[in-house]
């Protein structure tokens, strides 16, 4: 417990851009690693970058097809036996968001079973500092990409929570496509002791412009919610906002949802073209609502919310229509039956994988490695209370 209480104190006291010069540090003086290394999931979630000093010369590791990948995606430490030492991968996250892992180099096996709780422990605490130093270096948000990211794409991410969340209730994932040249599709969420507010976003345009009026939106939504308003009052000073600005020209869907934590009650607000889909006991089926007008096409919009119940076991996963209506090479559209297989065949994987495995599937009906538009893909698996 020392050791951990003297590790803790040394990354919270270091500088936003040492954390890794830190972190080797303490597991050199305080468990005779010798050697630490922090890779973080690219924006795409398809490899772990090694952070390093620019320009980046370090090889990234696949996230499908390596050991340092597993540990990633089961979130669960991996022990990798090297040439008489050992390799133990950790998986980095902070409240369900999985950032990377740190791998650490120790000199034998028994030690390092000896002290994995204590390495995992100090890799949590490394993904909690990592969040807080963001705010002040950007080294850690350059080694998340592996390619340059268009200026409408570093917009987007800015704007967005994270990428996956977890608590006891509900377990949350989520992930656009083209993750460096995307438009203006969107998610957002918050929570409160009782309540998760959900809001998944089909943007309208391209580049700069679409990313605009996202942000717009978006922030016009957190405007309201945090003044604690209701998501029928939040959508439609939403919608004066954007309408406000743009006259109707451009406009935004939105699909707003308010989970009761402690009944499984939800207000549902839907303002547009994203989809939802539920997974229970087995079978899918699509779940509808009252569709209402896109945020900012007419001038003070009235938009009322409707309701249903999620039950433990629930898995809702949302799209927006660059997954839905994406047509193959012979113009057939993705559509409610491939959506629902896709569904089916990642029932088993955590809420986390959800996205990524569905827009994998989806680039094999597209043909083709990069979308014409934005595709994304939320889930969210209901545990309850």
């Amino acid at each position: 417990m020392n050791r951990l209480v003297t590790a803790e104190r040394a990354l919270r006291t270091a500088a936003p851009h040492e954390l890794l010069d830190a972190t080797r540090r303490v597991l050199a003086e305080l468990y005779a690693a010798e050697s630490a290394d922090l890779l973080m999931a690219d924006y795409g979630l398809t490899v772990l970058q090694p952070v390093s000093v620019l320009p980046y010369t370090a090889e990234p590791v696949s996230v499908h097809n390596s050991v340092v990948g597993r540990a990633f995606g089961a979130q669960e430490p991996v022990v990798e036996p090297v040439g008489g030492r050992v390799r133990v991968h950790l998986p980095v996250s902070v409240r369900g968001d999985r950032l990377g892992v740190l791998s650490v180099t120790l000199p034998d096996e028994d030690g390092a079973v000896g002290v994995l709780n204590e390495l995992a422990e100090i890799a949590q605490v490394l993904g909690h500092e990592v969040v807080v130093a963001e705010r002040d270096t950007d080294v850690y948000l350059q080694a998340r990409r592996k390619d340059r990211l268009t200026l409408a794409a570093e917009m987007q991410w800015q704007l967005l929570p994270a990428r996956s969340c977890s608590r006891p209730e509900y377990e949350l994932g989520a992930q656009l496509e083209p993750a460096y040249a995307i438009h203006g599709d969107n998610f957002d969420w918050s929570v409160t002791a009782d309540h998760l507010m959900l809001y998944v976003t089909n943007g309208m345009g391209e580049g700069t412009e679409a990313s605009l009026l996202t942000n717009l939106a978006i922030n016009a939504l957190r405007n309201a919610r945090r003044a604690g308003i209701a998501i029928e009052d939040q959508a439609a000073l939403a919608d004066q906002a954007v309408y406000a600005h743009y006259r109707g020209r451009c406009y935004l869907s939105v699909l707003m949802f308010d989970f009761d934590l402690e009944t499984g009650r939800v207000a549902v607000v839907d303002a547009g073209s994203p989809q939802t889909v539920r997974l229970r006991n087995g079978s899918v089926e699509p779940v509808t609502f009252e569709a209402q007008l896109p945020l900012g096409m007419f001038e003070e919009t009235d938009y009322v919310t409707q309701e249903f119940r999620v039950e433990p076991g629930d898995r809702l996963v949302f799209v927006s229509d660059g997954v839905h209506a994406v047509a193959d090479p012979k113009g057939e559209a993705y559509g409610d039956a491939a959506l629902a297989r896709a569904i089916q065949a990642t029932r088993l994987l955590p809420a986390a994988e959800v996205p990524r495995a569905v827009l994998r599937e989806l680039t094999g009906h597209r043909g083709q490695s990069l979308p014409d538009d934005d595709a994304l893909v939320v889930c969210l698996d209901w545990h309850g209370r």
